[in-house]
């Protein structure tokens, strides 16, 4: 049997009579950027997530980077980030011109330590990023609190928490901004690249859209260096039909991570503490390992596809690996050589997760 990590065709097989409809109808509207399919899309977005403001942008590196510029973070500035983490929560702050200041996880929920956060806050350190890593919530009420206490800005990572709950409220407005992305792997994902900010803030919302468009309010006028940055109206169509379904997909992956956590218990692997099983979306089902890859070959083998989330920590890429030699950051290494993602796609069949579950069991016993 063959299981693969995501099955985006089988996800497109399942909308396709309204995808294939509805792209007709975009294609003889003939209008390519902005418009009523984009305005359709933030609306109906920020409103699932119970935030005042949705504005598209091209992807979710520029999500958290304007929304950095949007805040006045910049040269000299120091941002907190996770040091396990796609590399995009750093690049986003080196590519302001700012300098990311790496906090180690907890090893149980692979997300920043709250515990640790304060004792990185220097009088340069502007800004936390907080990453909802794996469509687990970060714990907002401590690192909000921490924020508030030191005046800093709170930028929230949400690329792999579409529809994600916080104590009862979507991830989508605990922060001053939200960053989304929408690439076709996420939870929610375009059919191509894609991106967002969220926020209650009106002026916050009115700087992201005017740096996204060349930095412009008015056409021509130009009032701060801005870029192109846009969310592809096609695309935003596209989200629009799988937001309609992205509750039903998050609770199918949560039985089959209810599943996991029940039936792999007892084998020689260590699971994520579950603690948020109904409120995260679980873009993600990591498990450590030791001889994980020794462990990875033998799933290869047997046809189920998985993935290393993150082989390489940002601190130890070539990018950063001068500037950071010095930082031991032993959490986020040891998570680098130990964690894989199993199969977790809404669109899995159960049988498939119990031939997952079957392979493990026989591989430990």
């Amino acid at each position: 049997m063959k299981v693969p990590f995501l099955d985006l065709q089988a996800q497109y097989l399942e909308i396709k009579p309204e995808v294939d409809s509805r792209l007709n109808e975009f294609l003889k509207a003939g209008s390519y950027i902005g418009g009523e399919y984009l305005k359709n899309f933030e609306e109906n977005f920020s409103s699932f997530l119970g935030a005042n403001y949705c504005i598209g942008v091209a992807n979710g590196l520029d999500a958290l980077e304007i929304s950095l510029k949007a805040l006045g973070i910049g040269k000299g500035d120091e941002v907190i980030v996770p040091s396990h983490t796609f590399i995009a929560t750093w690049l986003a702050v080196s590519n302001c011109g700012a300098n990311p200041i790496p906090v180690e996880p907890k090893q149980s929920s692979f997300s920043i330590d709250p515990s640790k956060i304060e004792s990185a806050i220097t009088k340069n350190t502007k800004a936390i990023i907080p990453v909802h890593l794996y469509g687990e919530p970060a714990e907002l009420d401590s690192i909000l609190k921490i924020a508030k206490t030191n005046n800093l800005f709170v930028v929230e990572d949400a690329a792999q928490a579409h529809g994600a709950s916080y104590k009862s409220k979507r991830i989508g407005s605990h922060g001053h901004l939200v960053a989304w992305s929408f690439y076709p792997g996420k939870n929610l994902g375009a059919f191509g690249d894609g991106g967002a900010v969220t926020t209650n803030n009106l002026e916050l919302a009115k700087k992201i859209r005017e740096i996204g468009n060349y930095g412009s309010q008015k056409k021509y006028i130009n009032d701060v260096i801005g870029r192109n940055s846009r969310l592809d109206p096609m695309q935003a169509l596209m989200l629009d039909i799988k937001l309609k379904k992205l509750d039903e997909w998050n609770d199918r992956r949560r039985e089959i991570a209810k599943k996991y956590l029940t039936e792999l218990s007892d084998v020689g692997i260590t699971l994520p503490d579950g603690l948020n099983l109904n409120d995260g979306v679980w873009h993600l089902f990591p498990v450590l390992a030791n001889n994980r890859d020794v462990l990875k070959k033998y799933l290869d083998k047997n046809s189920i596809e998985t993935l290393i989330h993150y082989p390489i920590p940002p601190h130890k890429q070539l990018a950063y690996a001068s500037e950071f030699s010095s930082f031991n950051l032993e959490i986020s290494e040891k998570l680098s050589t130990q964690l894989l993602s199993l199969p977790i796609g809404p669109q899995l069949e159960i049988n498939q997760v119990d031939f997952v579950i079957k392979i493990l069991k026989k591989y430990f016993n």
